[in-house]
C-alpha cells in the first residue's frame, strides 16, 4: 500500500502532451471571458450606449495599462510555491470583473459618469486577473515542457486559446438577440463561470504531479528579492533583446488591428458583417500560420535548433510585406483581393507569434537562476504596453494623416507602410536573440577563475 502511495506522488520530469493539453484549456477559458469584455462590450458601448469611440478604446488601454505589474506577479509567482493558485484566482478575479464590466451597461443609461467609475474599477480588475493568470500560466508551461516540446506547446496552448475565443464568440452571439443589456451580464457570467470551471477541472493536479525542467546545479530561484531578480534578467542580453524584440513586433501587430475592418469599410465598401467576417479571414491565416511552425517545429526542432528563430524572422517579413501589399491596395481599391491579402497578413502574423512564444518559454527556463515567472511577466509587460499603445498609435495616425492629406487612401498607405517598417526592425531584432544566448553561454573551460581558484 505504501509503495503505490509513493508511486502515486512521484513527480514526472516535464509535462505529458496530455497535460499540455489541459494546460491550453486553461488559455481557451482566459480567451473566452476577455473577447466578451474586449470586443462585444466595445460594439455595445459605442452603437448601442451611442458613447464616443475613444471611451471603450481608452478602458481596454487602461487594462494593458495595469498589466505593467506582470513582472511582480510572476515574481510573486516564482517564491509563492504555488503556480496554480495564482493561475485559478486570477481566472476568478477576471470572470467576476468581467461580468461587473457588462453590468455597466445598465450604469451608463443611469448616468454618464457613474457607468464610467464602475467600469474604470472593472477594467482596473480585469487588467489585474489577465496579468496573474496568464503570466503564472505561461511560467508554470515553460518551467514543465521539456525543450524539444517547446515549439509544439506554444502552438498547441495558442491554438485553443484562439478556439476558445472563436467559439464564445459564435455561440453567445447566439443568445444575445434580441440584445438586452440584462442578457449580455447574464451571458458573460454564465461564460465566466464555465470557463473558471473547465480551467479549475483542467489544472488540478498538474502542478502537484509534474516536476520542473532544471540544469543541473542550478540556484534555488526563491532567494532572490524582485529588485535582485529584475536586474539580473535585465544583465542578461538574450532577456534584454527578446523584451525589445516583443515590445517592437507587437506594437507592428496591435496597430494593424483596430484599422483593418474601418480600411475595408471605407475604401472597399464593405458592410459591418462583411468587415466582420473579414476579421474571421484574418484569424483563420493566423490559425493556420500556427499550426504550420507547430506541425514543422515538432518534426524538425530537434534536428534544427534554429528553426524557432528562423519562423521569428520569416513570420515578421512575411507580415511587413503583406502590409506592403495593403498600401498598395489603398490606391488600388477596390480591385484588390482583399481577402487573400488578409488572409497571407494573418498566416505570417500566427508563424511569427507562435515561433515567438516558444523562443519566450525557451529562454524563461534558461540561465543560471532561472526566473519562469518573473521573465514572463517582464515579456508580458512589453506586449501590455505595445498593446495598449498600437491601438491608440494606428488610430491617430489614421486621423493625423487624413487632416494632414485629405486622402483617405493615402493616410491608410501611410500607415500601413509604417506598421511594415515596424516589422522589418522587429525581423532585423530577431536575427540577434540567438546570436545574445550563444555569447552568454561561454565553455566551462574558457570560464573565468575566481580569485581563491
Amino acid at each position: 500500500m505504501f509503495q503505490t502511495r509513493a508511486l502515486f506522488l512521484t513527480r514526472t520530469p516535464g509535462l505529458s502532451w496530455v497535460a499540455i493539453v489541459r494546460l491550453g484549456l486553461v488559455q481557451a477559458a482566459l480567451g473566452s471571458i476577455v473577447v466578451l469584455t474586449t470586443s462585444t462590450l466595445n460594439r455595445v458601448m459605442v452603437v448601442e450606449l451611442s458613447l464616443a469611440a475613444v471611451v471603450p478604446g481608452m478602458l481596454v488601454g487602461l487594462h494593458y495599462a495595469v498589466q505593467l505589474g506582470r513582472p511582480l506577479w510572476g515574481h510573486a509567482s516564482d517564491r509563492g510555491g504555488s503556480r496554480t493558485r495564482w493561475i485559478l484566482g486570477g481566472l476568478a478575479l477576471l470572470a467576476i470583473a468581467g461580468t461587473g464590466a457588462a453590468a455597466t451597461t445598465l450604469l451608463f443609461e443611469q448616468g454618464f459618469w457613474l457607468g464610467m467609475t464602475a467600469a474604470l474599477v472593472a477594467f482596473t480588475f480585469i487588467g489585474f486577473g489577465i496579468g496573474a493568470s496568464g503570466t503564472s500560466l505561461l511560467a508554470l508551461l515553460a518551467s514543465r515542457t521539456a525543450p524539444e516540446r517547446r515549439p509544439a506547446a506554444a502552438t498547441l496552448v495558442w491554438m485553443m486559446m484562439i478556439a476558445g475565443i472563436v467559439i464564445t464568440a459564435i455561440v453567445s452571439s447566439v443568445f444575445l438577440d434580441p440584445y438586452s443589456h440584462m442578457r449580455l451580464v447574464i451571458i458573460t457570467a454564465i461564460s465566466g463561470t464555465i470557463a473558471l470551471s473547465i480551467a479549475a477541472l483542467a489544472v488540478l493536479g498538474i502542478e502537484r504531479t509534474t516536476a520542473e525542467i532544471r540544469d543541473p546545479g542550478e540556484a534555488d530561484r526563491h532567494s532572490a528579492t524582485f529588485g535582485e531578480a529584475l536586474r539580473e534578467i535585465w544583465h542578461d542580453p538574450a532577456a534584454r533583446i527578446f523584451t525589445v524584440f516583443v515590445f517592437v513586433s507587437m506594437l507592428a501587430y496591435q496597430t494593424q488591428d483596430l484599422i483593418l475592418e474601418p480600411f475595408a469599410g471605407l475604401l472597399f465598401g464593405h458592410t459591418p458583417g462583411e468587415s466582420t467576417a473579414l476579421g474571421g479571414m484574418h484569424h483563420a491565416g493566423v490559425f493556420l500560420g500556427m499550426a504550420f511552425v507547430g506541425i514543422i517545429g515538432s518534426l524538425f526542432s530537434a534536428r534544427r535548433p534554429g528553426l524557432l528563430k528562423l519562423f521569428t524572422v520569416a513570420g515578421c517579413l512575411g507580415s511587413g510585406l503583406a502590409l506592403g501589399f495593403l498600401a498598395v491596395a489603398a490606391g488600388a481599391a477596390p480591385a484588390w483581393p482583399l481577402e487573400a491579402n488578409v488572409f497571407a497578413l494573418g498566416f505570417a502574423n500566427g508563424m511569427f507569434a507562435v515561433a515567438a512564444i516558444g523562443t519566450m518559454m525557451t529562454l524563461a527556463g534558461q540561465g543560471r537562476k532561472s526566473r519562469e515567472g518573473i521573465r514572463m511577466g517582464v515579456w508580458g509587460a512589453a506586449q501590455a504596453i505595445a498593446f495598449g499603445l498600437g491601438g491608440f498609435v494606428g488610430t491617430v495616425a489614421i486621423d493625423v494623416t487624413r487632416w494632414l492629406t485629405g486622402d483617405v487612401a493615402l493616410s491608410f498607405a501611410v500607415v500601413f507602410t509604417g506598421e511594415a517598417v515596424l516589422f522589418l526592425i522587429s525581423a532585423m531584432i530577431a536575427t540577434s536573440i540567438g546570436v545574445a544566448t550563444a555569447n552568454r553561454r561561454q565553455p566551462a573551460g574558457h570560464a573565468p577563475l575566481a580569485p581563491a581558484e
